[in-house]
């Protein structure tokens, strides 16, 4: 990167979003109507305040991906009068969940947690689109290609953050058309990153904020959308699996989603915390697809779209400490997210939310330090947030244990409120990449790769052909924006016990060992960033921690659209 040494422009800001996710134009929506309620009501003590959100892809939705069936309860608390004017692809009109067999499927009751009437179906892309016209209509700046690169500390007081150079070369050295980042300076920054968000991670790394907690647990969710024959899956169709294809050790399941046009989003989510190194998500969600009851389903459409996210599944007690002096930490960022029924969408909103209050209380007070921000976790505990979530803080951990054992686990839990069997008001875990099993000790030699999936480009497709219907695309001459620590690692030591997994757990083919024959070893890691999809898996389940995701030039990345 650009040495610190290069003189950067600075931009005075009162309050800055970083993300324009759910959470994050939620919340600056929300908090300029806060502001704009009070001056109207006290025009002798107007608050001028800027407020900004920041996001790192060319428009609001290039590099959102969820589900989505989305409970609208905080749509309605944030829009009362214009929620229904939401871009919902339908409402759900019935539901179904299958428990899948190799060659068969029968029907299971629906559990409460997915009982989804009243939901909608929903593209979370045009979502955000349309929230992020309501934000600009309130008066708020959003900055598109603007990645938030680095926080901005002083001690411990969080005080602005830094956004990405641009024209850097591979080398890392500037170009003709360098542009160094811009600092922005603030009296509070909003954290909307996202899962596993970058700057979220550098205040855990200076801050610990996730000391005394569980660690996060995380889910990919693999997604494509598809065009099909007229009539085949009714607009606002849901349907979820079971079972085939992980099994009973993996954790996970399908979900099938009826859109308007004639088009289906067809997922599988995937626990990463597997214990088998062989396992590939992607190949699995392929697997997926052939299933006779989905062949059939699908049989006569052609792919549209393609797309990767990681999900924060670890619950309330791996939920990090949410603030501190200068900051909040709201959305997936900050793990808000029910596992139990699939939803973070209106979770992601109402922190927002929460995190405007907060924010505009402490405006007033002219008072943005820690303990004034602390007031933000009291306002979580305090609202139906707090009561969602601790009804689950036990839900994917219980199946630490496999599939049976965590259905049992489950069904007590919502007996229990959440507690589960045994009664335990907090069940440990542990990182999901620590549950990998080494291949050359006793328990990792009995470990086979799954059957292998052929791929037709009609049903099934090879991980590059999906990457091009995720519209990915990155400058070729920059950095690359996914940092290995140590690449001796990869070629001995990885190559011995885990058999390199980068190459099956990242969805979108950026990790290759290919033959290098002047390496001591002879082979090499060959990442190819240009292919990212920013899923972050490769963040989260490198057996050795020693991957670090962190954006890419403003604008690169995948293309969602309507994901």
């Amino acid at each position: 990167m650009a040495p610190d040494t290069i003189e950067r422009d600075t931009l005075d800001l009162d309050v800055v979003f970083v993300g324009a996710g759910p959470a994050g134009l939620a919340g600056a929506y929300h908090l300029s109507r806060l502001i704009s309620e009070h001056n109207r009501q006290h025009k002798d003590k107007a608050l001028e305040v800027s407020i900004a959100v920041l996001e790192k892809g060319k428009e609001v939705g290039s590099h959102l991906l969820s589900g989505a069936v989305v409970d609208p309860r905080s749509l309605k608390e944030l829009f009362p009068d214009s929620w229904q004017e939401a871009p919902f692809e339908a409402p759900v009109p019935h539901e179904k969940l299958l428990w899948l067999t190799s060659s068969g499927s029968f029907s299971l009751p629906i559990p409460p947690p997915l009982n989804n009437h009243g939901k909608y179906v929903a593209s979370l892309g045009r979502l955000c689109k349309w929230l992020g016209g309501k934000v600009e209509s309130a008066g708020v700046d959003l900055f598109t290609e603007f990645p938030a690169s680095e926080v901005l500390l002083e001690g411990e007081r969080v005080v602005g953050v830094r956004t990405g150079d641009r024209g850097l070369g591979k080398d890392g050295q500037p170009k003709a058309n360098f542009e160094p980042g811009v600092d922005i300076k603030t009296r509070c920054v909003v954290l909307a990153e996202g899962v596993r968000g970058t700057l979220a991670k550098q205040l855990e790394g200076r801050l610990g904020l996730t000391q005394g907690k569980n660690p996060q647990i995380y889910a990919l969710g693999i997604k494509e959308i598809w065009q099909l024959p007229a009539g085949r899956l009714a607009p606002g169709e849901v349907i979820h699996t079971m079972n085939w294809p992980l099994g009973f050790s993996n954790f996970g399941g399908g979900f099938i989603y009826g859109m308007k046009e004639d088009q289906a989003i067809v997922g599988l989510v995937v626990g990463l915390d597997y214990e088998n190194p062989h396992l590939d998500p992607h190949a699995e969600h392929q697997r997926f697809k052939t299933h006779p009851w989905l062949r059939k389903l699908l049989a006569g459409g052609s792919l549209v779209a393609y797309g990767a996210k990681a999900l924060p599944e670890g619950g309330w007690f791996s939920m990090p400490r949410l603030s501190g002096d200068g900051f909040l930490i709201t959305g997936d960022s900050g793990g808000f997210l029910n596992s139990q029924r699939l939803k973070g969408v209106h979770l992601a909103i109402k922190s927002g939310m929460l995190a405007a209050e907060t924010v505009f209380e402490g405006l007033l007070a002219d008072d943005l330090g820690p303990t004034a921000l602390a007031r933000y976790r009291e306002k979580v505990e305090a609202s139906w947030v707090k009561e969602e979530l601790w009804g689950v803080r036990n839900f994917h951990q219980a199946f630490d244990r496999g599939l049976l054992g965590g259905l049992v686990q489950g069904a007590a839990g919502l007996l229990t409120g959440g507690r589960g069997w045994g009664f335990k008001n907090r069940l440990g875990t542990h990182p999901g990449h620590e549950r990998m099993v080494a291949l050359d000790s006793a328990a990792g030699r009995s470990l086979e790769p799954p059957a292998p999936v052929a791929f037709d480009r009609q049903l099934t497709f090879d991980k590059l052909t999906d990457v091009y219907h995720s519209g990915a695309a990155h400058h070729e001459d920059q950095p690359v924006h996914l940092l290995v620590a140590d690449t001796s690692i990869c070629v001995d030591r990885c190559a011995r016990e885990f058999a390199n997994p980068c190459q099956r757990f990242c969805p979108a083919n950026v990790y290759e060992m290919v033959d290098e024959p002047s390496a001591p070893s002879g082979r090499r890691l060959q990442i190819n960033a240009s292919n990212c999809v920013h899923c972050k898996t490769c963040d989260i389940l490198d057996p050795y921690a020693q991957i670090t995701w962190v954006p890419p030039e403003g604008g690169g990345g995948p293309s969602y659209g309507r994901m």
